[in-house]
């Protein structure tokens, strides 16, 4: 099983000027681990359609997929549509599906023209439901374009999921280490040369004016996984070092270290 690439493009000026906070990345980024979808790149673009168009086309042609949130509500700079429609070379149109659904939505009332903007999709785009407010995202060839309001973008994703191909699933397993990163370095990066397909990071704490360090280990081979991570504890053990596993992040059975 091959592995599955993908990027995330955060579309908007307000994530740019510090103005809104980004709580879309972390959520996707755990969602395609969960479900073996390897997030590689996260950009984070201005609301113009020529930035718009330039990175996507980038994206679109390094990864199997291409997430967008942000631009696709009904003011004069959601242009995210209409870039995506620019950058594939399809025309945007207003589409009768999400004209139906917005309708269903708001009975008895004449749709505005914010909301007939929100169900112009490209060419081909296939609609992604919104079960939150009603206006659909929409998938296009590799790229799925999502709100920016995290409520709205989670069920966009979940209804995404399942028409996505997957991949082999990314595991970890992570330990606590009451040392200084300094001291764990050279153990860390020999482990991590010596062993192809398990990659380890360090991230070093300080806590009640205690100095540590967080290693995690990922690899999709849980066998080499388990057997990197036995290594790592016996040279942990053998120079006295105190550790514990960090069982919240992991779906791993724990390790037995005796």
């Amino acid at each position: 099983m091959n592995d599955v690439t993908a990027a995330l493009m955060v579309i908007g000026d307000e994530i740019l000027s510090g103005r809104t906070t980004d709580k879309n990345i972390n959520y996707l980024a755990t969602h395609c681990t969960a479900v073996g979808i390897r997030l590689e790149e996260v950009r984070v673009v201005s609301d113009k359609e020529d930035r718009i168009v330039e990175a996507l086309n980038i994206l679109r042609r390094s990864y199997d997929y291409v997430f967008t949130t942000g631009g696709i509500g009904p003011t004069h700079d959601d242009i995210t549509a209409q870039s995506v429609a620019k950058a594939i070379g399809v025309d945007l149109v207003e589409n009768q599906e999400a004209i139906a659904i917005m309708e269903a939505r708001y009975p008895g009332e004449v749709l505005s023209e914010g909301r007939r903007l929100m169900a112009r999709i490209p060419v081909g785009g296939e609609l992604v439901k919104n079960t939150v407010s009603g206006a659909p995202g929409f998938m296009i060839e590799n790229v799925i374009v999502m709100a920016g309001v995290p409520k709205i973008m989670q069920v966009m994703l979940d209804d995404v999921t399942p028409k996505l191909r997957t991949g082999r699933r990314l595991l970890s397993r992570t330990f606590v280490v009451q040392h200084p990163e300094s001291t764990v370095a050279q153990l860390i990066g020999r482990l991590d040369e010596e062993n192809e397909g398990i990659s380890l990071g360090s991230y070093p704490y300080f806590k009640l004016g205690k100095v540590g360090t967080v290693i995690v280990l990922r690899g999709v081979d849980e066998d080499l996984l388990n057997q990197v991570c036995l290594e790592f504890v016996a040279e942990l053990k053998r120079e006295n070092k105190d550790f514990e596993e960090d069982l919240e992040s992991t779906e791993l059975k724990p390790l037995s270290f005796d």
